[in-house]
């Protein structure tokens, strides 16, 4: 029994999921799309990047053979192994294509019951919903009450909520209500204190996750959110491989919105950073701190927020090469006996209609230190990540998933 560490590439698909058809993502690949793009000139922005995806670090963790694996694309053919590299893909089982449900199967813990959802309708939420946010949220009613994305939705709606002090609720395709306010004019702690009142009234509706989104600025020219975003999930229905951790001792120490995504549930300790490179810093802060049977878990969410959702393909291509060059980093913090694993929650392909997730396959790739590594196939199961670290770390194995260990043993 060593160390684990599960770093998520929020939104880093790989395509090729058995059941794309059922979410009409088939044909979506968010890394096969935006490798294409790059060796095609469509990748390039001035100023931030040029030219083919160079992803070297993950390239010798497999990272093209587990596209081949998923769906067939060909990727950095030829790349050399990294020494206790292993490589395939897993398919998901949960019924939503949604950041909680991904993460606890990761976990061990699929999703098996189906999520509540906002339809597509002016207004989106129930009455009974927004006189109830007005009466116990103690605030003048609500704006917005639709779909809509979060720059924009603050744009439409920032001037009249500092005017009139009514919080600004929309939702998306996701199973979610987020509610935007003025950290100043509305007060930050206040937003905090609504959105655990909204969490309450909206779990009989079987809503994932109710999202504070603070923001700053005097006008529309200006607004701006901040990095105090908090999210209140509805708990796990079960334990999850951080609560046997925790309950046997271990620090799970989570980098990022892993707490947030569990409802704070097997967390040790949270660290948090604006942005993937200071999610990156802190992840190496925890590789450095991690002791004997502890997992640090990390959630680097900008390639989701900032680019999947805004089909940016230059922009989330330069962030895949950002995090690549700081793989070294971390490589270089791994002892005898270490398991990284890299893996994705979910698919958001940026060149895909509309600004959804995308129902892909997910990579997994890593190093098992001192071990042999080789190809892992294809998991039917994102469980199996979850099973492989409860099984190098000395668990018991749960009844969701399969560990790979054995593919990935050391050969001591």
């Amino acid at each position: 029994m060593a160390r684990a560490f599960l770093f998520v590439l929020d939104s880093f698909g790989i395509g090729g999921a058995a059941d794309a058809a059922h979410f009409g993502d088939v044909g979506s690949d968010t890394f096969g799309h935006i490798a294409s793009a790059c060796a095609e000139g469509r990748g390039d922005r001035v100023g931030l990047r040029s030219g083919p995806l160079e992803v070297p670090n993950m390239a010798s963790l497999g990272l093209g053979l587990a596209a081949r694996r998923a769906t067939g694309f060909e990727f950095a053919a030829g790349t050399p192994l990294r020494a206790g590299a292993f490589f395939g893909a897993a398919q998901e089982v949960s019924s939503g294509k949604d950041t909680p449900s991904g993460h606890w199967e990761i976990a061990a813990l699929p999703v098996t019951f189906d999520w509540g959802y906002f339809p597509q309708t002016v207004p989106a939420f129930p009455a009974s919903l927004t006189e109830a946010i007005s009466r116990e949220g103690k605030v003048p009613g609500i704006l917005g009450d639709c779909h809509a994305g979060g720059v924009e939705i603050i744009e439409r709606f920032g001037e009249e909520h500092v005017r009139t002090g009514k919080p600004i609720c929309y939702t998306s395709v996701d199973s979610v209500l987020q509610i935007a306010a003025h950290e100043t004019h509305f007060g930050l702690e206040r937003l905090y204190e609504l959105c655990q009142v909204v969490r309450r009234l909206v779990d009989p509706l079987k809503i994932g996750r109710v999202i504070a989104r603070p923001f700053l600025g005097e006008s529309k020219a200006t607004f701006q959110r901040t990095p105090n975003r908090r999210d209140y999930a509805t708990p796990p229905p079960e334990d999850t491989l951080l609560d046997r951790l925790t309950a046997r001792g271990s620090k799970v120490i989570g980098i990022g919105k892993i707490g947030d995504i569990f409802a704070h549930r097997g967390i040790s300790e949270i660290r948090k950073g604006v942005g993937n490179m200071a999610m990156f810093d802190k992840a190496l802060g925890a590789m450095d701190d991690a002791r004997d049977g502890d997992l640090v878990f990390a959630n680097f969410v900008d390639f989701d927020t900032e680019f999947g959702h805004r089909r940016d393909v230059p922009g989330y291509a330069a962030a895949l090469e950002a995090f690549d060059r700081r793989l070294p980093e971390a490589f270089a913090r791994m002892k005898p006996g270490d398991l990284l694993i890299l893996t994705a929650d979910h698919g958001n392909d940026p060149t895909w209609p509309g600004t959804d997730h995308t129902r892909e396959r997910i990579p997994v790739i890593g190093i098992a230190a001192g071990g042999s590594g080789g190809d892992i196939g294809l998991r039917l199961t994102f469980a199996d990540i979850g099973e492989t670290v409860a099984a190098h770390l000395g668990l018991a194995p749960g009844r969701h998933g399969n560990s790979f260990l054995e593919t990935v043993a050391s050969h001591a």
